[in-house]
């Protein structure tokens, strides 16, 4: 699920941000920027931050940004003795004046451009400060992600709403289905020479016919679809972990009952019912992966 959180506070006199993003993914993957103060608590942060977030492609990002009088950002330093040296080796190499883009990429080099960090080990107070920022961030991380998931749920009801409202729409064609499957059948026996419908076992052809209309009837369909989304909503309505593949694996279900229904269905007005209903479906295993 998407999901983003921001907290600043100052520590030693300047500027301390703390950043928690996140994409949608199957698993907790988290990607850690933090500045060089921080290195050593990295670990801690990670843990902190798996405490509160259950799954996603994360990102957390802790570092200090310099201010000047105006509260604007300051520029990083550069080395420049670094840099002259970078351009003397490519000029000895290659020989001529360094062009302008090979330039820029030796102005972002890691040993070119540095930020000015403090390089001492933070107090008790000050890593204490630094956890409760990050609860901060987190805060706001998880508001956005509930603000989100309110956003889903409806948007599933909506589309649930649609499919059984389809479901509906099925009942009044598959009754004139099974009689005029039946009519098309006795008009194709009576084209029979006399000789062979006399030949022809009236009792084991009735018994067919009903094999076939069985065969036909998509009463089961219907009843599990309906029950897979009454199953749905009672999910949505769930706490804890795990609700959301649990809906991704509802949604398999549903989908295995609508194409079921589908090859069942040969009538033109059915199949257009079922392919709407696989559109929505597949509208609603996109989201899915959006929940936790």
């Amino acid at each position: 699920m998407t999901g983003y959180g921001k907290s600043e506070s100052q520590l030693r006199g300047r500027t301390l941000i703390c950043e928690v993003r996140s994409l949608n993914s199957k698993s907790a993957d988290i990607s850690v920027r933090l500045a060089t103060f921080l290195r050593s608590h990295e670990l801690d942060l990670r843990t902190q931050v798996t405490r509160r977030v259950e799954r996603g492609k994360i990102d957390l990002a802790i570092y200090l940004q310099e201010t000047n009088s105006q509260e604007q950002a300051s520029y990083a330093p550069i080395n420049w003795a670094a840099a002259h040296e970078y351009a003397r080796q490519y000029e000895e190499q290659f020989g001529g004046q360094v062009p302008a883009e090979v330039m820029a990429a030796i102005l972002r080099l890691p040993d070119v451009v540095k930020m000015q960090e403090d390089a001492g080990e933070l107090t008790d107070e000050e890593w204490q400060g630094v956890q409760a920022q990050l609860d901060k961030a987190l805060d706001a991380f998880v508001a956005f992600r509930t603000q989100e998931g309110a956003a889903l749920q409806a948007m599933f009801t909506e589309k649930l709403d649609a499919i059984a409202d389809l479901l509906a729409q099925v009942e009044p064609f598959e009754k004139g289905r099974v009689a005029k499957i039946r009519e098309r059948l006795e008009q194709n026996l009576a084209q029979l020479s006399a000789e062979t419908q006399a030949q022809i076992d009236s009792n084991r052809l009735e018994q067919e016919m009903i094999y076939y209309l069985e065969k036909l009837d998509v009463t089961e369909e219907k009843v599990r679809l309906t029950n897979h989304i009454k199953y749905f909503r009672e999910t949505m309505a769930a706490t804890g972990e795990g609700v959301g593949k649990k809906l991704g694996f509802i949604a398999q279900e549903m989908g295995r009952e609508i194409n079921t229904l589908g090859s069942k269905s040969n009538q033109s007005e059915m199949q257009i019912i079922v392919v709407k209903m696989k559109d929505i479906l597949e509208q609603i295993k996109e989201q899915v992966l959006n929940v936790l």
